[in-house]
């Protein structure tokens, strides 16, 4: 997914592009084109705003946008839907997995030193 940002507010550009730094592009190459003004001939617009109208209302966070934005390529690309699903499903259990393991190995450590305090108490007496 290639998208471009085109605000009229410095703040909301800057910060979109931090959040998109990976997914950034072109206007012409992008897939979808962020802005906070409404635009009703572009069907690759993506309107951010307080108002109900808006793909995005004002304020959300990192996670809102990015879903907010895959649902939105998702319309606009139902082919390629079955190959990014896959790809995000694999990504999203590989966290998982990784956040279990670093789960288990830290109830490990704070289980052995239990066990190390305990015995150690045990033959000080």
């Amino acid at each position: 997914m290639q998208v471009a940002v085109s605000c009229t507010s410095p703040l909301l550009q800057k910060s979109l592009e931090l959040f998109l730094e990976k997914h950034l592009s072109s206007t012409s190459r992008a897939d979808i084109i962020i802005r906070d003004e409404q635009c009703l001939e572009n069907n690759k617009c993506f309107y951010i705003s307080a108002h109900e109208s808006a793909d995005l209302k004002k304020p959300f966070s990192k996670s809102q946008l990015i879903l907010a934005l895959e649902q939105k390529y998702r319309l606009l690309h139902p082919q390629n839907q079955t190959t990014s699903a896959q790809e995000t499903i694999k990504s999203q259990e590989s966290m998982d997995f990784f956040i279990l393991e670093k789960r288990i190995k830290s109830l490990t450590q704070e289980y052995q030193a239990n066990i190390l305090r305990t015995v150690k108490a045990f033959y000080e007496k």
